[in-house]
């Protein structure tokens, strides 16, 4: 990581604007030297930048269809997710999320009309230091490491801080903050690569690649080191002074206001179940493991508990109103000029009545159809509300409007809510879990019938769920995890791939019982970028998924 590091650390943030200094304000996180650093603010506004800045937003390359890492690098995996569709080949979004072939109603079969014709070929292929910010598997993991990478900084200098009193209280939280996000961050790395690297120094690294597994169990550890930081501290004035100083104040609405100690912790017992939930397939699960996420469930997030968000502002100083966050990119008449189409899949996922649907999607007059030598599944008929249709009660899920849309940065409560359903279901009380989703159904306003109590069988049940997380985790970076939990994303031939499913030809007719096949990759190679510069020693992990080798 030693080239791709130093890009990350010649980036100057000097470019936000000075109209949101209260709200953003924020220091080079890449300048350990600042004199600045070793005051209270100084600190609170590295520790703020070095997340909303270098986790979120600043890399060396960028493109603006995809966008920063909530639609860019996030996009890919709500393109991988079958969530959204897209036509626009920047970054290979257009070849990223398209299937091997899609078998229509009339027996047609519609191959991947990119070459190298799969995912798998497209990977090895555009997987290479020479492409640059071409290259698809660079930004996640670069976000994720100058976020690592920011917070070590802070742990590092913390230390040294002239805080005023009570000194300790304020260390402590500027330190949960920064484990948290370390957590954060290698949870998404080991989420989405074969191996990652371990690095808890400042701008420093090493060649030691390790597992995926390990990658996990660092974020747990560092979750583990946030949650003991909080363990000792209270909800009073100091502590929502310096979080509510950690946090943009335009993010501190909703949902997003300064969570408690308790909240907090809450939150990361929550992530520790998606680290489990997310990276083990559902057919792999123990009874052992199925009971660690109802236990870490019982103690995650509840209803009314804040949780880390984000919203746009005038100066879309952290993400824009119409094109920061996938939802609202995703938002309006697909043929308007938006980069991500609603997917035909998502939308079969409601059942009839889910005034969700109603409130939130529309059908067209004709379906639209994109460049057929862009991909085989980007069609569709469906565009997405701006502000929902008006229907009281019932979940707004897009808005391009300024500080409207509430993007969720990290773990949920309706994300908890799933996760202790799911596991419920498989640990043979299937009417527990149908009544969390009876419940998160009613909080949404969906106007469904309820399930629990009606004698569903197991794999009824398992279908409510699927069908309910589908819709209820779109478009927050999640849905690539599922399906590949879940197999969809195998091949055929390893029992992958979507039966009954809906699908908009070339020529505009729908079949409803079509076949996909995805053959997608189910974890990222290392990115080329970092190791053309900070090649694998001998003691490392594989770097590249054996699938396909």
């Amino acid at each position: 990581m030693k080239k791709i590091l130093l890009y990350i650390l010649t980036i100057s943030l000097v470019g936000t604007s000075v109209s949101c200094k209260d709200d953003l304000d924020i220091q080079n996180p890449n300048q350990p030297g600042l004199g600045s650093a070793s005051s209270e603010s100084g600190i609170i506004s590295l520790a703020q930048g070095g997340v909303y800045i270098n986790g979120f937003k600043e890399l060396k390359y960028y493109d603006g269809v995809p966008g920063y890492f909530w639609t860019g690098a996030m996009g890919f995996h709500e393109l991988m997710g079958d969530v959204i569709g897209e036509e626009a080949a920047n970054i290979y979004g257009n070849q990223i999320g398209c299937p091997q072939y899609v078998i229509l109603d009339n027996g047609t079969k519609v191959l991947n009309p990119n070459s190298p014709n799969t995912q798998l070929g497209l990977i090895r292929l555009i997987n290479v230091n020479a492409n640059a910010g071409q290259n698809t598997l660079f930004y996640e993991w670069a976000y994720m490491y100058a976020m690592n990478n920011a917070m070590n900084n802070v742990l590092t200098l913390v230390e040294n801080v002239e805080f005023t009193d009570p000194v300790e209280t304020k260390k402590s939280i500027v330190k949960a903050w920064a484990y948290w996000w370390k957590g954060y961050a290698y949870s998404r790395i080991g989420s989405t690569y074969y191996a990652g690297l371990i690095n808890n120094e400042v701008n420093k690294t090493n060649g030691d690649y390790v597992t995926k597994e390990a990658i996990i169990a660092e974020s747990n550890s560092n979750f583990d080191l946030a949650a003991a930081q909080l363990a000792g501290l209270s909800d009073d004035d100091t502590y929502r002074s310096v979080v509510g100083e950690l946090i943009p104040s335009f993010n501190q609405v909703g949902k997003g206001g300064v969570p408690t100690p308790a909240m907090w912790t809450r939150g990361i017992n929550t992530m520790k179940a998606r680290n489990l939930l997310v990276n083990t397939p559902v057919a792999d699960m123990t009874p052992a493991q199925w009971q660690d996420i109802i236990t870490l469930t019982n103690n995650g997030l509840a209803a009314g508990d804040m949780v880390f968000t984000g919203r746009s502002n005038d100066n879309g100083d952290f993400i824009s109103a119409t094109s920061g966050a996938i939802a609202p990119k995703s938002t309006g008449n697909p043929g308007s000029g938006i980069t991500y189409k609603i997917s035909e899949r998502l939308i079969q996922e409601f059942k009839p009545g889910d005034k969700r649907l109603d409130n939130n999607f529309e059908q067209l007059a004709a379906p639209w159809r994109g460049e057929s030598s862009r991909g085989n599944v980007f069609n569709t008929r469906y565009q997405m509300l701006n502000g929902g249709d008006g229907i009281a009660g019932t979940i707004i899920m897009s808005s391009r409007e300024t500080g409207e849309y509430e993007l969720y940065l990290a773990s949920t409560y309706e994300e908890n809510l799933l996760m202790s359903a799911e596991a419920k279901i498989n640990t043979s009380d299937i009417e527990g879990g149908l009544a969390l989703i009876d419940k998160l159904r009613t909080e949404q306003g969906a106007g469904l019938t309820a399930v629990a109590g009606t004698g569903l069988t197991f794999d009824d049940a398992k279908e409510e769920l699927r069908r309910e997380r589908r819709i209820v985790m779109a478009f927050r970076g999640l849905s690539f995890y599922d399906a590949r939990r879940w197999g969809v994303t195998k091949d055929i031939s390893a029992g992958g791939g979507r039966t009954g499913a809906v699908v908009v030809d070339n020529s505009g007719v729908v079949s409803t019982n079509a076949t996909i096949n995805y053959s997608y990759l189910d974890y990222w190679d290392v990115p080329d970028n970092e190791l053309t510069y900070n090649p694998a020693s001998a003691e490392s992990a594989p770097v590249k998924n054996p699938m396909g080798l």
